[in-house]
């Protein structure tokens, strides 16, 4: 499918559906970039991390790894475990980025938790193309990201307090997103099926395995639910 040209009209309307990850991004990339140097490692670092790695959760705890000095194995098997999320994620945007063409590999890469609230009901604004609309969000929210972590970064080098407590971020981040997704659409079965299967599984499974099997559990529901919950999205 041919892909179309920017234009000034899709890039301001991709801005202004961003803000809200800006606000976060800016933030808790800061803190992130602040933690990384406080753990030794300078301005260079920060933006190879946002910009390669780009995780969000799992760059803090990269820091961790970094300075603790864990092994392939174990830094493989942790990614997994907190970014595991995002294999189903991809799942549920097939759809959406089916006619992205050669962008395609850098908006799965940039599918992050904020960026997914974003895009997850597959609409874009009138008279934008949908998957160049979807791929410009991704990017200036990773571009959040990354000037946020150079920032923090840069302030890290002269300012010194103590950083316990600043990962909480991306927790009041996630709950933030949570909460202006509830309040913007009136599908809230999603959201209450989420909530409960995560809730059994952190009993039944613990808290350092509960992860996984809470996303297994969560989309196979909503796979098997999946026409009531689309006939309830069409009543809107």
């Amino acid at each position: 499918m041919k892909e179309r040209k920017l234009t000034g009209h899709v890039v301001k309307q991709a801005f202004i559906r961003s803000l809200p990850v800006m606000a976060g991004y800016l933030v808790l990339g800061i803190g992130f970039g602040i933690v990384l140097h406080d753990a030794g490692y300078g301005v260079l670092w920060a933006l190879a991390m946002s910009g390669l790695i780009y995780a969000g959760s799992m760059q803090y705890v990269g820091v961790s790894l970094l300075t603790g000095g864990a092994s392939i194995l174990m830094t493989a098997v942790m990614t997994l475990l907190v970014n595991a999320r995002h294999l189903f994620y991809s799942v549920a945007m097939i759809e959406n980025y089916a006619d992205a063409g050669s962008r395609k590999p850098y908006m799965i890469f940039g599918l992050t938790d904020e960026t997914y609230s974003l895009l997850c009901n597959g609409d874009h604004p009138e008279g934008t193309d949908g998957p160049t609309f979807y791929f410009l969000v991704t990017l200036m929210d990773q571009c959040y990201w990354v000037l946020g972590s150079v920032i923090g970064a840069l302030l890290g080098s002269v300012i010194t307090f103590n950083t316990a407590g600043i990962d909480f971020s991306m927790t009041a981040l996630f709950v933030t997103t949570f909460t202006e997704q509830w309040l913007t659409t009136k599908r809230h079965a999603p959201a209450v099926i989420g909530i409960a299967v995560t809730a059994v599984c952190r009993v039944v499974f613990g808290r350092t395995y509960f992860l996984i099997p809470a996303m297994v559990g969560i989309t196979a529901i909503l796979l098997l639910f999946r026409k009531g919950l689309d006939s309830e999205g069409g009543e809107e």
